[in-house]
């Protein structure tokens, strides 16, 4: 009497497993196609007379045999199931997207989940791979993370130059002090502003100047390493940040922009602007009371350039 009703049953379970939105795929222990629904054949465009049979590595040659194998014998051997998150690992399979809001995306996102499927003796013969398309998710991830990073950067950038603004490498420099105080590993402060910048705003409009600012932001990026810091102090005055350097590698620096930005032509509107800069240095082998400290020391030499004539580079002593 109950056969009836197991093949009923067993009828409602194969025509769900043909309409749900995910992928079924059951593998034998020598990893051939045993099941495959209506999804993988849509998505993977082989019918499942094609796939039957068939090894799964012989259908996705694409797939890391070593690392698939690795996982499913795990599964086997505990009898528990197996995930992957599309964090971790995009794709198993390199299915094409097609769907049409998340089309910016080449490739379908994909959870997966392998489970172990028991046979009446009560051994472990077959493997169930569960697909879920996940592109829509991840892609609202994806866009959602490149968002917030875009709302960092400009929240930490000066609009004009590009440069950390000052709240940002302020911040850089107060941890940068905190290093200092904990490994006793020096920095120094370059401090510099354009010289006679006001003429060249009433000369040639504000305009120009900002121009100006922006080659000297560009000139800095070119003579810094990968490791300084570099901002926007305000109106035309900027910081560099020299991480692990003493005074005499920082006059190195400082000289070099020197002669870098006096070297330079900003053509605008048919003008030729020539310019130099004033420079101001400090570091940490002097004992000071905090990072503000610093930024005092490295303004002072700045003046003390200003006051000697300027385009000149004077070290706080």
């Amino acid at each position: 009497m109950s056969e009836p009703n197991d093949l009923s049953e067993l009828h409602w379970l194969l025509a769900i497993i043909q309409s749900i939105d995910v992928g079924v795929v059951v593998l034998d222990r020598e990893y051939r196609i045993d099941v495959w629904n209506t999804f993988m054949e849509n998505r993977s465009g082989r019918l499942p007379e094609e796939a039957r049979k068939k090894t799964f590595f012989e259908l996705f040659p694409e797939v890391d045999e070593h690392w698939f194998r690795r996982k499913v014998e795990n599964v086997a051997t505990l009898g528990t199931p197996s995930f992957t998150i599309w964090e971790q690992r995009p794709y198993l399979l390199r299915f094409k997207n097609y769907q049409p809001i998340t089309g910016l995306e080449d490739f379908m996102y994909q959870n997966t989940t392998l489970m172990p499927l028991k046979a009446l003796n009560g051994r472990i013969e077959q493997i169930c791979l569960i697909i879920y398309d996940v592109t829509g998710v991840a892609t609202n991830r994806r866009q959602l993370q490149a968002a917030n990073q875009e709302l960092q950067r400009l929240s930490s950038t000066d609009r004009l130059t590009g440069l950390f603004n000052r709240g940002h490498w302020e911040e850089m420099l107060r941890q940068d002090y905190a290093r200092h105080l904990r490994y006793e590993r020096n920095a120094a402060l370059v401090m510099f502003d354009i010289d006679h910048f006001k003429k060249i705003n009433d000369s040639y409009g504000h305009q120009a100047g900002d121009a100006v600012i922006q080659q000297t932001a560009e000139l800095v990026r070119q003579c810094m390493r990968d490791a300084d810091i570099a901002g926007r102090y305000g109106g035309e005055e900027f910081v560099v940040l020299l991480p692990d350097t003493d005074s005499e590698g920082a006059v190195t620096f400082a000289e070099r922009l020197r002669q870098t930005i006096a070297a330079h032509e900003v053509v605008y509107d048919g003008h030729s602007i020539r310019f130099t800069v004033s420079l101001g240095i400090a570091d940490l082998s002097q004992p000071t009371s905090g990072y503000a400290q610093l930024i005092e020391r490295a303004d002072n030499a700045l003046y003390s350039s200003k006051a000697a004539g300027r385009n000149q580079v004077t070290l706080y002593r």
